[in-house]
């Protein structure tokens, strides 16, 4: 009978194994062992390794102080100095409160810095929150409030902001907890009249309510995949206690609720007792009551205590966003021609028509790229196929020249 015996693991009869180890009921055979002992081994690295990431996830880099933070925005953003100071110290304060968590110092309770950014569209609001994550190393979610709606209704329910968050880091939970939230168009849910009315506001007031859970930090239920559509997964726990949320909007509008605060005016007649306020700049005054005044809830407003406000862009500005970041647009293509062997170069002339054109669309930073595009996609289509090319050199002319065949100059002529 002993003779038929087999390991119970690999199938290895007695006949074949150096050694089969019996237990109560089974057999193991040496290299079984050896590979078991290896799996444990491997095991133990791993939570080792993965325990010592977990204990320096949510903590600040050593020596870090918010003009360190400032001193990183400023290689990939340019001017904001306003939104980035608030920026840089909300997030200082926020991962200080986490590591004050950690350390179990609880006789005084730090309450969350959550930030919104006011700004026009491409002004780089989302560019803030994606530099800042990217510093910190940490998850990173942009989620689009325009897609809520109220539970009940068709539509993303705002539990779908943390499941965006859960799939930034391969869903764990302990890493997302710590990770920071972009809430993108905030804007977008203002309430939509202050009257009753018959119909519901399910886009609007109903989702402000269900953020408020959420920015102040509470125990959810998220459903990994999305929640209407699978209704019988399994959910997840999240604590959204020290996660950060930026929100972000263009509160278009805005300017004309300021005005009538600060008793300017954005049109008309300038005179001695009511000067005219250029609107470009009236953002700066922005406050609370004024995004009340916009639709937002008082509710909201009181979890979101940081509020600054983003420059409109300058011609100026714009031509140093194409040339001075880390990551500058024209760098990118001039990397682009590198690789190719080409070595090439934007004239002046040319950076500043490019930035003409962004100002005169009102496409903000965000255009800069459509328009260099347009610009320069001839070019990277004969290149690489002609010879003895070294170098490309793009002046004011080549650019008016390439441009007036885009489609968005063609659609400003057909207008």
């Amino acid at each position: 009978m002993e003779e038929n015996v087999n390991c119970s693991f690999c199938g290895r009869t007695k006949k074949d194994a150096l050694v089969l180890i019996a237990g109560l009921n089974g057999h193991i055979c040496e290299l079984c062992v050896e590979q078991a002992h290896d799996i444990i081994h491997s095991e133990l690295e791993d939570n080792s390794d993965s325990s010592e990431a977990n204990s320096k996830l949510g903590q600040l880099p050593e020596g870090i102080t918010p003009k360190k933070i400032n001193s990183f925005l400023d290689d990939y953003i340019i001017g904001q100095t306003e939104a980035k100071k608030y920026l840089s110290v909300a997030v200082y304060n926020h991962y200080k409160r986490i590591s004050q968590q950690l350390k179990g110092e609880d006789e005084v309770e730090i309450e969350k810095s959550n930030v919104l950014f006011v700004g026009r569209t491409g002004t780089g609001k989302t560019l803030l929150a994606k530099t800042i994550a990217k510093m910190l190393n940490v998850p990173f979610a942009i989620v689009d409030a325009t897609v809520f709606t109220e539970a009940g209704y068709v539509g993303e329910d705002v539990e779908s902001i943390l499941s965006r968050l859960l799939q930034a880091c391969d869903y764990d939970v302990n890493a997302a907890e710590k990770g920071i939230v972009y809430i993108d168009e905030i804007d977008k849910i203002a309430r939509k009249s202050d009257n009753p009315s018959i119909t519901r506001d399910v886009s609007g007031e109903g989702v402000q309510q269900g953020l408020l859970k959420l920015l102040e930090g509470a125990e959810v239920n998220v459903p990994p995949y999305g929640g209407r559509k699978h209704p019988e997964q399994r959910m997840i726990t999240i604590n959204t206690e020290n996660i950060l949320f930026i929100c972000g909007g263009a509160f278009d509008g805005v300017e004309k609720i300021i005005a009538r605060r600060k008793n300017t005016s954005v049109i008309g007649y300038k005179s001695q007792e009511n000067a005219v306020e250029d609107p470009e700049t009236l953002l700066q005054y922005v406050n609370h009551h004024d995004l009340k005044q916009f639709g937002l809830i008082p509710e909201l407003l009181g979890r979101v205590p940081v509020l600054t406000y983003l420059n409109p862009l300058t011609k100026e500005t714009l031509v140093s966003i194409l040339t001075k970041p880390k990551n500058a647009i024209l760098k990118q293509y001039k990397k682009l021609f590198e690789l190719e062997g080409i070595d090439l170069h934007f004239t002046n002339g040319a950076i500043e028509y490019i930035a003409e054109q962004a100002l005169a669309y009102k496409l903000g930073a965000r255009g800069l790229r459509s328009i260099c595009e347009a610009i320069v996609t001839d070019a990277m289509y004969e290149a690489p196929s002609m010879d003895k090319v070294e170098r490309l050199v793009i002046d004011k002319e080549y650019a008016k020249r390439e441009f007036s065949k885009s489609k968005i100059k063609k659609l400003d002529e057909a207008a």
